[in-house]
């Protein structure tokens, strides 16, 4: 046990959360991903849902630090060294130690979603279906989500139609799900899968092998990348795409419309969701006024899931 460590604090972890614009959360992010960052300060963001709860910070980016030990003032100034502007008015809280992977997985039955079984570690295999395994974590996308299974079924139904894209990205891949998830249902393709949150990086690893889905950029190999959207070499070396998913939210899948309609090649699609039924009308608006044309559509609760096409020449 570290000597700064008292044994009333073993176990314990520390937050730091404050609220911050996208650009700034962005630049944070990439920052804390250099090579002299300490290791021990683990840094994640995520914009704030439009919701009764917290109607005024809607928009707004939540930027989150994680730390073994009481934050000191050095620790809290290299935090807000991140930022280039004003940093976020950092709020600290001592959280106690939970297993959070065991709390998470309690409850978390199977999925089947299209042509998909979906479980845990601690689940058996399903008779049927293309079996997935994707224990509880700390990224977004274990297939128990309304959009993340939606995204799978419509994946599954490109299939049936006899649509066979070669070039595939999946933009804000989460545990990397969505990839695999195509990579099997077309496994000749290039893959590249991104993520503006590091953390996502070690997670989508550990997934691809427990789902015998080799990394690389070979054909049938999945490349993952950190990245904010489309800005990233790799994503603009590997374009254009013959299908794009975006499982994000309402107002960066709008922000984005025009990068993704330039990423699409003529004849490929789009899988958007992480919006709401009532955030659909505006995001078709978007991609509509980039030339994509809307193609399929499915609903699953408050949760809308699109599939657009973009015309041929």
């Amino acid at each position: 046990m570290s000597a700064d460590i008292t044994t009333e604090e073993a176990g314990i972890t520390w937050k730091l959360s404050g609220l911050t614009d996208k650009a700034s959360a962005e630049e944070a992010l990439m920052a804390s991903i250099a090579d002299d960052w300490d290791s021990d300060l683990v840094v994640s963001a995520h914009e704030v849902e439009a919701d009764a709860k917290d109607p005024l910070n809607a928009g707004l980016w939540q930027v989150e630090a994680w730390y073994p030990r009481r934050p000191t003032k050095a620790i809290r100034a290299r935090l807000e060294n991140l930022f280039s502007g004003t940093a976020p008015d950092f709020k600290v809280e001592k959280v106690a130690p939970t297993d959070w992977v065991v709390q998470s997985q309690l409850g978390m039955d199977p999925v089947h979603a299209g042509p998909f079984h979906i479980r845990t570690p601690d689940h058996p295999a399903g008779d049927a279906g293309i079996d997935l395994v994707i224990p509880a974590s700390r990224a977004f996308g274990t297939g128990q989500h309304e959009t993340t299974a939606g995204c799978l079924t419509m994946l599954g139904r490109l299939r049936t139609r006899g649509v066979r894209p070669r070039r595939i990205a999946d933009i804000g891949t989460g545990t990397g799900l969505l990839a695999i998830g195509a990579l099997k249902l077309f496994p000749g393709a290039r893959m590249i899968a991104s993520d503006i949150d590091p953390v996502c990086a070690e997670v989508v690893q550990e997934n691809a092998g427990s789902n015998a889905v080799a990394l690389g950029q070979r054909p049938g190999a999945l490349h993952y990348v950190t990245a904010p959207g489309m800005d990233h070499p790799a994503l603009k070396a590997a374009a254009p795409f013959d299908l794009l998913i975006a499982n994000i939210l309402a107002g960066p899948l709008i922000e984005l419309a025009p990068d993704f309609a330039r990423a699409v090649q003529p004849g490929g699609r789009v899988i958007l969701a992480g919006l709401l039924n009532t955030q659909a009308a505006k995001v078709l608006r978007a991609y509509q006024r980039k030339g994509l044309r809307p193609e399929r559509r499915i609903d699953d609760g408050d949760w809308s899931i699109l599939c657009l096409k973009k015309p041929q020449r």
